[in-house]
């Protein structure tokens, strides 16, 4: 259920996010979006009925942060934290962009999704990799394997870099490819001097009526990346993540009884799992900024 909102429209929900749109008078501005993190969770395409309490405060604080890390590399969509007090701290106000149509990711190790390709085919994007690779290996060095950018409820397909072009032409698929991998390249450099690996991540962009391209949405959070303790990495098993992985790990389990293949949507979390979580996401705020999450 979404918030009532004075002074704003609700326009649209996504996975986690909703967007409003503020109102003068009775007329919805088009230039600018307000952008509300919620509690929700998303595993396996599927946006849970469980919460994890302060979720949406963490990915908006993280991004924040993030968006001042990268500022010299690529403009952000962020114009200004003054919210309403019923979304204060997950909530920012933002610039209204013209998305670009295709998941932009950027991976420096071998894991999830870009493993199983790898195991099939060896390509991953159609990035061919060396032989030999396991679930954990660092890549020679970091690669953009973008992916379409489905519906809520459809699962993302992986392209390649040519059908990217085909998608929005040479130009802004070379500028997305490029930041992407820069914006993995930064992140890793400043994670691994707190003791953390980012094995991959996804961003988003969008353009301005200028054609200025700006990165949007969250980024470098543990909904959008994959974040490892450096002092547990082992190539050749899955690894410990600041992420929801006690989730996954619960839905997938014979305790909770749920087929990830039958189509019908996952039970209700545990309370334990939903605190552990919690637990992560702060962690991970804490350990990269070096603040404490009040």
């Amino acid at each position: 259920m979404t918030a009532e909102l004075p002074g704003y429209a609700h326009v649209y929900s996504g996975k986690v996010r909703d967007l409003y749109a503020p109102l003068e008078g009775d007329v919805v501005r088009d230039d600018r979006v307000l952008l509300v993190a919620s509690d929700r969770i998303s595993a396996y395409d599927f946006v849970l009925d469980s919460v994890i309490p302060d979720k949406g405060k963490v990915l908006t604080q993280l991004s924040l942060w993030w968006f001042e890390q990268l500022a010299d590399l690529v403009p952000n969509h962020v114009i200004s934290t003054d919210v309403p007090d019923e979304v204060a701290g997950r909530a920012v106000l933002v610039e209204r962009l013209e998305m670009v149509p295709v998941e932009c990711v950027a991976r420096g190790y071998l894991t999830g999704g870009g493993l199983a390709d790898y195991q099939r085919t060896g390509v991953v994007s159609g990035v061919t990799l060396p032989a030999g690779l396991v679930d954990g290996s660092k890549l020679p060095e970091p690669i953009f394997t973008p992916s379409t950018k489905a519906p809520v409820g459809e699962h993302d397909e992986p392209i390649s870099y040519e059908q990217v072009v085909a998608e929005i032409g040479e130009p802004t698929a070379a500028r997305v490819r490029d930041l992407t991998v820069a914006i993995l390249e930064r992140g890793n450099r400043i994670a691994t001097e707190r003791g953390i690996i980012l094995a991959d991540t996804k961003v988003e962009f969008g353009t301005r009526a200028d054609g200025t391209l700006v990165l949007a949405d969250e980024v470098l959070t543990p909904d959008s990346s994959r974040f490892w303790p450096a002092s547990s990495y082992e190539p050749g098993r899955a690894q410990p993540s600041y992420d929801k992985q006690f989730v996954r790990d619960w839905l997938t389990s014979a305790e909770s009884g749920w087929d990830k293949n039958s189509g019908e949507a996952p039970p209700a979390l545990p309370e334990a799992v939903v605190e552990q979580t919690r637990a992560k996401y702060i962690e991970a705020y804490e350990a990269l900024t070096g603040r404490t999450f009040a």
